[in-house]
């Protein structure tokens, strides 16, 4: 798999409700590969690739927010910053950081301070976000001057492609997913199908998954699939709710998903011999595929998931061949839609 678009992705910062620089990286890369593309009136990426039927129409979404930090106070020389999005505070102190400023990109570091000058018990065991700062090398005077209350702070992490085909970096929850979707569309631009399909990248997933609902409002479509990412075996992480990297995507099982179409994807992903595990998501996934399904009348949806580990964190890790097998199914699963495909759903638990 060519990484080359999905590393452009990584390095971009578009933070959950500030999704403009990404969403400009896939305008470009879509434009080519759909028939029309447009803005949500939140800002989602809609792409739309049509099929050769009239009626049918198939969702798939993959946000690309991505979560980061927020300067929330200033002090003096130092930022003090809150969350956008779920962040694991273990990791954050010594972290190279972007700030977005009005002036341009500012580079900093999140500092923590000695554990002495903390308040008493703060300084024991991970520090609470509140008391981190970050520090851009600039005097008091400079960052008033260049740096207002609001701008955002990225990871300034770059991708790393590290060995046994594996790349690490920021944000691939879930920019795996939209690279997933980009290349069923690229695989779409040779093959018939008769659904048009709506591509969305949805914003502001992390921050309660608004993206998705008013897509799904907006476009109405007759079928959904989210694609996200999962929990990957890892350092203390290996009980039932975690997955091999390199063992394919998960197909979701559970409240939000529609049996008929997780059995229709099992049989497909077995017989294109593409290695998947079940996923049990017994009360809601934590995906734009909780909102998906019960958008206007409901709508009949299912979770594909593709491994990552050290979620959350400026170095989360992924199988590229996971990503590449994902976008496979998703082609597949397209081209094998026929008109009378909705006549043969049926709620069968």
């Amino acid at each position: 798999m060519k990484t080359n678009f999905l590393k452009s992705l990584l390095s971009a910062s578009g933070l959950s409700g500030f999704e403009t620089p990404v969403t400009e990286l896939i305008r470009e890369k879509w434009e080519p590969l759909t028939d029309e593309l447009s803005l949500s009136p939140l800002g989602s990426l809609h792409g739309i690739k049509h099929g050769s039927g009239k009626s049918h129409s198939l969702m798939i979404a993959t946000h690309m927010d991505a979560i980061g930090l927020i300067v929330n106070q200033i002090d003096g020389e130092f930022l003090h910053i809150t969350n956008l999005g779920g962040i694991d505070i273990r990791v954050l102190p010594g972290q190279a950081v972007n700030v977005h400023a009005e002036s341009g990109v500012l580079p900093g570091i999140i500092a923590q301070p000695p554990a002495h000058l903390l308040p008493e018990g703060a300084g024991k065991g991970a520090v609470a976000l509140e008391h981190l700062l970050v520090d851009v090398g600039l005097s008091a005077r400079q960052v008033a001057r260049k740096i207002k209350i609001g701008d955002t702070v990225s990871f300034a992490t770059e991708p790393t492609e590290m060995s046994g085909g594996l790349l690490a970096g920021h944000s691939l929850d879930n920019r795996a997913s939209v690279a997933a979707l980009t290349l069923c569309l690229e695989e779409l631009q040779s093959r018939e199908h008769i659904w048009d399909v709506q591509a969305v990248a949805t914003v502001q997933e992390e921050t309660g998954l608004k993206g998705a609902k008013t897509s799904a409002f907006q476009i109405r479509p007759d079928l959904a699939i989210a694609v996200d990412v999962t929990f990957a075996k890892g350092p203390g992480a290996s009980n039932w709710e975690t997955f091999e990297l390199g063992s394919g995507p998960t197909i979701g099982l559970g409240a939000v998903i529609h049996p008929f179409l997780h059995e229709q994807f099992k049989e497909l992903a077995e017989k294109l011999e593409i290695p998947y595990s079940v996923e049990i998501l017994p009360a809601r996934s934590g995906t734009d595929g909780d909102d998906l399904q019960i958008t206007a009348e409901g709508i009949p949806t299912i979770v594909i998931s593709i491994p990552i580990r050290y979620m959350h964190t400026p170095v989360e890790v992924v199988a590229t061949k996971d990503i590449q097998r994902t976008g496979r199914l998703l082609t597949e699963f397209i081209t094998m839609l026929d008109d009378n495909f909705l006549e043969k759903i049926v709620w069968d638990d």
